[in-house]
C-alpha cells in the first residue's frame, strides 16, 4: 500500500488519469454488458481506447475539482460561514457542494464526449445522469472524502465500476 500512496503522491495527475481510464472504462463495459445482457466485449478496440482518453481527460477535471472543493469547503468554514465540521459533516459537504455545482458540468461534459465517441447523440435519460448526482455520487463522495486525500481518486474511480453496475442491472433489456 505504501508504494500506491507514494506513486499518488509524486503524481497526482497522471495517477488520476490511469485510475479512471482503466476503471471508468471498466464501468462503461460493465454497464454495457449487464443493460444489454451480452457476454462478449461490447465496444470496439477504437472506442474502448477512446473510451479511455475520455476518462483519462475527465479523471484530470476530477482531481482539480476534488483539491478545489478540499479548499473551497476549509474557507467557508475558516470564515464562519459553515458550522465546525468533524469528519463526516466536513466530508458531506464537500461531496454536496462539489456534486452539486461541478457535477451537472461533469455529467455534461461525459454526456458529450460519449456522443462524440459514439458518432450519434443520444441526451436520453441525461435526467437520470443528473439525478445520480444526489441518490449516488453525494452519498459516494461524502464517504471517499473521508478517507486519506492519496486513496480518494482511486475509491472514486472504483465508484465508477459500482455506478455502472447498478445502471447496467436498472436498464437491462429484457431477454
Amino acid at each position: 500500500m505504501n508504494w500506491y500512496i507514494e506513486l499518488v503522491k509524486s503524481a497526482p495527475i497522471l495517477t488520476a488519469m490511469a485510475q479512471f481510464a482503466v476503471l471508468g472504462t471498466f464501468g462503461d463495459i460493465v454497464a454495457r454488458w449487464l443493460g444489454e445482457r451480452r457476454v462478449f466485449m461490447p465496444f470496439g478496440s477504437r472506442s474502448v481506447a477512446l473510451k479511455m482518453l475520455e476518462w483519462a481527460a475527465l479523471a484530470v477535471c476530477i482531481k482539480y475539482a476534488f483539491v478545489g472543493f478540499n479548499g473551497f469547503v476549509d474557507g467557508l468554514a475558516a470564515h464562519g460561514l459553515l458550522p465546525e465540521l468533524g469528519l463526516f459533516t466536513r466530508a458531506f459537504a464537500i461531496s454536496a457542494f462539489m456534486n452539486l455545482q461541478f457535477g451537472p458540468f461533469l455529467v455534461l461534459a461525459h454526456r458529450l464526449l460519449d456522443n462524440a465517441i459514439d458518432g450519434r447523440p443520444n441526451w436520453a435519460n441525461l435526467d437520470k445522469g443528473l439525478f445520480t448526482l444526489l441518490w449516488f455520487w453525494i452519498p459516494a463522495h461524502t464517504v471517499t472524502f473521508m478517507l486519506p486525500r492519496e486513496l480518494q481518486i482511486g475509491l472514486a474511480a472504483l465508484w465508477s465500476v459500482a455506478l455502472g453496475a447498478l445502471l447496467g442491472f436498472y436498464n437491462r433489456r429484457p431477454a
